[in-house]
């Protein structure tokens, strides 16, 4: 029965199947998100977002580093076990399994490095979001002084990078890294000149930072309106980490920082005055908003 040539030498891809199956069970192995001991919510700090972002970055390069190997040996021991039952020997087709191995061997290289070129983008990031997590991080005050910083807060379709909720209003902060060009004598170029609907980095513009930081002030502003019926002051602040900023053209509606003395400067801001009630009404509900979060990530299925 000549279907037998074919189907015999599967046998030999028994011990690659084992592994594969190992692989793929170990794929969740790094995952450091971790709940409160007290109330079994998913603990958040700074950056939470990327974080998680991050894992499964790296639970992808684990796949693709793991299951690469095994997918190029695939049709080179399918070949091997076909030399021992077919009759004839036909170069045709091991012509074609070296060229699988070949094709699998460049597409698996090709995603091992779209895989660390995203991580990297993604640790530069994070390195932003901690950056300015920890200058926020002095805006804490005691009890007399109500000053409260939130991060990863879920609005319907994106996710706000930071909230500071002071008794004189709310501030909207977005976080955005980007690499410094050199220039031809190997300084880096840390120049960024704002516009009102652009940012003019050296060698390139951008205009989607603002409008994301303002998208996320409407839909603060909105929210609070429509969900909790409050009509507060908000400000959006769009932070470039390492920057030095141009602001001779700023917009006045957001403020553009780098990031040094934002603590300083968002407790001197003063949009308006909350009373008690309505600063811990709008404390509530951020809270609850970021629990939000929590959920949407434990429905999402794994990697």
């Amino acid at each position: 029965m000549a279907w037998l040539e074919y189907l015999l030498p599967l046998i030999f891809l028994a011990p690659l199947g084992a592994a594969t199956v190992v692989v793929l069970a170990l794929r969740n192995l790094h995952d450091a998100r971790v709940r409160s001991p007290f109330d079994a919510h998913m603990l958040r700090e700074p950056g939470q977002t990327l974080r998680d972002r991050l894992d499964r970055a790296f639970a992808r390069l684990f796949l693709n580093g793991a299951l690469g190997p095994i997918a190029v040996l695939t049709p080179m021991v399918y070949g091997m076990g076909r030399m021992l039952f077919a009759p004839h020997q036909n170069w045709l087709e091991w012509m074609i399994y070296g060229l699988l191995t070949t094709l699998l061997a460049l597409l698996f290289s090709f995603l091992l490095m779209r895989d660390y070129q995203h991580i990297q983008r993604i640790k530069l990031g994070l390195a932003c979001e901690l950056a300015v997590g920890q200058e926020l991080a002095r805006l804490i005050r005691p009890e007399a002084h109500p000053y409260f910083v939130f991060h990863d807060i879920p609005s319907d379709t994106f996710t706000i990078d930071h909230v500071a909720l002071t008794p004189y209003g709310v501030f909207v902060i977005e976080t955005r890294a980007r690499t410094q060009p050199l220039s031809p004598d190997g300084e880096p170029q840390r120049t960024v000149a704002i516009e009102s609907e652009r940012l003019r980095f050296p060698g390139w513009s951008e205009r989607q930072p603002l409008r994301k930081t303002r998208q996320a002030v409407r839909w603060m502003r909105q929210w609070l309106a429509r969900e909790h019926g409050l009509d507060v002051p908000v400000r959006g602040v769009l932070v470039l980490p390492g920057w030095h900023i141009d602001n001779e053209q700023s917009p006045d509606d957001l403020l553009v920082v780098s990031g040094e003395g934002l603590a300083k400067l968002l407790a001197e801001a003063r949009l308006g005055e909350l009373d008690d009630a309505t600063h811990d009404r709008i404390a509530r509900a951020l809270e609850h908003r970021g629990e939000l979060l929590d959920n949407r990530q434990l429905e999402r299925p794994s990697v």
